[in-house]
This record gives C-alpha cells, sequence and structure tokens, in this order.
C-alpha cells in the first residue's frame, strides 16, 4: 500500500487529520511529519512512523518523503515565510517522487479584491505553483474554524461581544469535520487537481452568535460595534501581543466584509452528512461558562 504522509501531524488539523485516516486504513499506511519527534510519541504509540521534517530544511524533507505516493500539506503559519516553505515542500515533494500534494488553503472571495495580511498573496502563490508543478494536487479552501471562535469572541464576550462595522456572514467550519473530508480526500480517488471549498452548510454573522450565546446562557449581550483600536486594546489587554491583536483583526474584518460569505456545499458531498454548525457548536460549548453560573 502506498504511504500517505501529513505534515504538522502535532497540530490540531493534522493529528485530526491521522486519527480520521486510522479509520480507513492501517497505520502501517501513515507517516506523521513533524519538527520534533519527541512531542510525536503518542502517535508512534498508535503505530504511526513518525519522521523528522520542516519546511525550511530541504535535506529533511527529502528524507521523510522517501517512499511517499501522497503528502497532506498544512499551511504554515503566519508571522513566518510562507510561501517560501510551501515552494520547499512543493519542489522537494517532486524531486522525491511523491505524486499528489493536498493543501491546506483558506477560502477567499475572488471578486472582492480582499487582503488576510501574509495568508491571502501567500495561498495564491501556492496555489498556483501546484498548478504549475506536474504533481497532482488538490486545493482546500477552508473557512474559519469554529475552535478559533474563544479568541474572535474575546474572553470577555458575556459582558459585550465587540466586532467591527459590517454583517458579514461565514460558514465557519469544525476541524473534526474538515479531518473526515481530509481523509476522504487523501484515500478515495477522483479528487485530483480539484479545488474545494470547505465550510459548515449555512453561514452566521457575529450578530447571529450574540443572539444564540444569549440563547445558550439566558441572559442579554450586548452586541458592539466598535473601531478596530477597541478590539486591539481589548486583546492587549488579555496579554496578545500587539501584532497578533492586528492580525486577529483582520480576520474578524474579513468576516464583515462578506469575504468567507459563500457556501459551497462541498464538505457537507464529501462526508455524505452535514457538517456541524456554528450555531450548534456554541451551544455545545458555551453552556456551562463560568460567568453564567
Amino acid at each position: 500500500m502506498k504511504k500517505i504522509l501529513v505534515t504538522g501531524a502535532t497540530g490540531a488539523l493534522g493529528s485530526a487529520t491521522l486519527q480520521a485516516l486510522l479509520q480507513s486504513r492501517d497505520a502501517s499506511d501513515l507517516i506523521a511529519m513533524v519538527r520534533d519527534p519527541e512531542k510525536a510519541v503518542g502517535l508512534e504509540a498508535q503505530g504511526i512512523e513518525v519522521r523528522r521534517g520542516d519546511y525550511f530544511d530541504t535535506s529533511s524533507l527529502s528524507s521523510a518523503f522517501e517512499g511517499v505516493e501522497t503528502v497532506m500539506m498544512v499551511s504554515a503559519v503566519a508571522f513566518t515565510d510562507r510561501l517560501a516553505q510551501h515552494l520547499n515542500v512543493i519542489q522537494t515533494a517532486k524531486q522525491a517522487g511523491v505524486r499528489r500534494l493536498v493543501y491546506t488553503s483558506i477560502q477567499r472571495k475572488h471578486s472582492s479584491g480582499h487582503v488576510i495580511p501574509m495568508v491571502t498573496e501567500d495561498d495564491i502563490a501556492t496555489e498556483q505553483a501546484l498548478a504549475d508543478s506536474g504533481l497532482e494536487y488538490t486545493v482546500l479552501r477552508n473557512c474559519l474554524y469554529q475552535e478559533a471562535l474563544p479568541y474572535m469572541l474575546g474572553p470577555d464576550w458575556i459582558n459585550g461581544l465587540q466586532t467591527t462595522v459590517g454583517d458579514g456572514r461565514a460558514p465557519i467550519v469544525s476541524r473534526s469535520d474538515l479531518a473526515l473530508a481530509n481523509a476522504i480526500i487523501l484515500t478515495q480517488p477522483g479528487h485530483e487537481d480539484k479545488t474545494y471549498t470547505l465550510g459548515a452548510s449555512e453561514s452566521v454573522s457575529f450578530r447571529d452568535m450574540a443572539v444564540t450565546l444569549e440563547q445558550v446562557i439566558g441572559r442579554e449581550i450586548p452586541y458592539q460595534v466598535v473601531p478596530k483600536l477597541a478590539i486591539t486594546q481589548r486583546l492587549t489587554a488579555t496579554g496578545f501581543p500587539a501584532a497578533a491583536a492586528d492580525f486577529l483583526h483582520d480576520w474578524i474584518e474579513a468576516v464583515n466584509v462578506g469575504e468567507f460569505e459563500e457556501v459551497t456545499g462541498d464538505l457537507e458531498r464529501l462526508i455524505g452528512r452535514r457538517p456541524i454548525s456554528c450555531l450548534e457548536f456554541i451551544a455545545a460549548h458555551y453552556r456551562d461558562v463560568e460567568w453564567a453560573r
């Protein structure tokens, strides 16, 4: 059986994808690529081979990709040279004889021209590099993660959900549903040279989230439209570095201008059921908050 390698295997999406893959593939078919193998002992205990690989270190990538047919490249984080890292993976994968590469990109609205700094332009260039590489490829343009909502809503949301001007909507998605789709794409034919936009089956706004939070905890939550500076100050007061606070604001702004509003149905078709909705996620995870007791 040809090997499937998942990068970022100790990260949230990479590790969830490996667990989903174990539902249909033997552990001996899977390889976890990590920067620090000592952090992957749990994966080794499951029978998954762990290989060291760093996007900046092409020699480590060459060793990691040996004998691999399919690579899932989880996109590099912001505040690094993302594009250079992605190009290293693509070029080394081709040299190593990898047949197919699956890339986790970010959903975007082509007609808007909106740019999320350190994200949008790198994703566009990476997708083009894949198309030009000669490799079989699949691009997965993921919407925002539901698991990131605590950062976007803020630690003091119960006393007022603050957001910038705009009432855009987004089909915010769970990592568990994305991991299941990843496993299907990595193991089943018919997804070569295709691009999917993966989100929940309904879009929600921050105003919708505020209403749901009120219903869940039985208490009014003020919905406040504030300038960017107020959000930055709120975040830095909780220990966020200013650059990270500005970056998080960029995502909030992208939601409010409708950058993620499209619902494609791609995820529902791939996994064969309705994905977990953002409002369902909120109802499940915000009911027993300390402040509401």
